[in-house]
């Protein structure tokens, strides 16, 4: 059995192990990250970012919940754990700040604010690989969208001290920078994408935006989320919003070769499930192991379906079933242990795991309220067929 096989056999065996229990206030999960443990350790806590402005953070192992912070009347978007320090939590706020908690304190209080300019509204973000940078993307506000850095060192030193912007990119993108992924490690390589269809690489190292833009990739569409994969990080790849999938090989820049893997208008079309359908796309995540790239899609009544990606086409790979009962919005896999965190519509927060037995398989409701998130998107034509380029 070859290494790919036996990560797909592991990938189709996740079932159920832990299932959070409901707050008293309901809310869709949508974003999810784990903490960054020592090498020899596994994470402990996860922090999930959720429709009602708050960041909720649970043990890893028991999901048993920890501690909650509010950022009202802001909304929150995305949720990240620093690199060298478990403990410490970022999310991007849309009052124009990220902000930082400490999550050994008792404090409800951010221990570091980095402030934007007073027009920026921030509806994407990451950390880099060093913890040494932190970059935002804005909503487009008239002509002017924006990439926003700031200097994250000392973020544990200077408590509630706000820090003001290191510079930004504004030449880039002409509308709303829906994600940012720093490169998992090289520091200065950073990708973004944005409703206007561009997936951007960055290398922040060079003096000025036009030297530091190092490719710029069209998925035709809007785009909802973006990675790197392949050995060493060599490709990116995105998600967009009407469900298609894109994937560039940015090491063939300086040759002759293309630099497109494949493109897949729409995935929903591009991927044959018996009894069952594809209704949308959350994410992707790279198998370092496998060297393979897999994503997450799933139905409207909470079943999941993880797609395996190669140059000649997609396949599904396994489908997970009665856990969520509604829109699984977010996703977070722990490779270590090959175990997959997803959060939904539902409210619930999952822990699956190879072979895993749950206790309790009540399956909750669920719950019908609008997202700040679905107002937000521009949804382009849906129509299109699936072909590869």
């Amino acid at each position: 059995m070859t290494a790919v096989e036996k990560i797909e056999e592991q990938l189709a065996s996740l079932r159920i192990a832990k299932r959070s229990t409901l707050s008293e206030e309901p809310a869709y999960l949508l974003d999810i990250d784990v903490s960054k443990p020592a090498q020899s350790e596994s994470s402990r806590f996860v922090a999930v970012s959720c429709s009602n402005k708050s960041i909720r953070v649970y043990n890893r192992e028991t999901l048993n919940f920890l501690r909650e912070y509010s950022t009202c009347p802001g909304i929150l978007t995305g949720v990240r754990f620093a690199h060298a320090c478990e403990s410490v939590v970022f999310s991007a706020c849309s009052d124009g700040t990220v902000k930082c908690w400490d999550i050994r304190l008792a404090t409800q209080k951010a221990v570091q604010i980095f402030s934007g300019y007073p027009s920026n509204v921030l509806i994407s973000f990451d950390i880099n690989c060093s913890d040494l940078i932190v970059c935002a993307g804005t909503e487009k506000v008239e002509t002017d969208t924006f990439l926003v850095f700031w200097d994250a060192r000392g973020i544990t030193d200077c408590a509630s001290a706000t820090k003001e912007p290191l510079g930004v990119y504004s030449e880039s993108h002409n509308d709303d920078i829906t994600k940012i992924c720093f490169h998992p490690i090289e520091p200065n390589l950073v990708v973004s994408g944005s409703t206007d269809g561009l997936v951007n690489v960055f290398d922040i190292n060079r003096d000025n935006e036009d030297d530091a833009l190092i490719a710029t990739c069209n998925s035709d569409s809007s785009v909802s989320f973006i990675g790197w994969s392949g050995k060493d990080y060599k490709r990116v790849y995105c998600v967009t919003h009407d469900e298609g999938f894109c994937w560039w090989d940015i090491a063939q820049l300086d040759t002759e070769e293309p630099i497109t893997l494949l493109h897949v208008l729409d995935v929903r079309e591009a991927v044959c499930i018996d009894n069952d359908s594809l209704h949308y796309l959350v994410g992707g995540s790279y198998h370092e192991k496998a060297d393979k790239l897999f994503l997450l899609g799933g139905t409207s009544t909470g079943n999941i379906h993880l797609v395996s990606c190669g140059t000649d086409g997609l396949s599904l790979v396994g489908t997970l079933r009665g856990g969520h009962s509604a829109t699984v919005r977010s996703f977070c896999w722990n490779l270590t242990d090959e175990s997959l965190l997803t959060g939904g519509e539902d409210a619930q927060l999952l822990l699956w795991k190879p072979g895993a037995v749950e206790r309790s398989l009540a399956k909750k409701a669920s719950m019908k309220i609008a997202s700040s998130v679905q107002k937000r998107v521009r949804v382009h034509n849906s129509s299109l067929k699936s072909r590869r380029k």
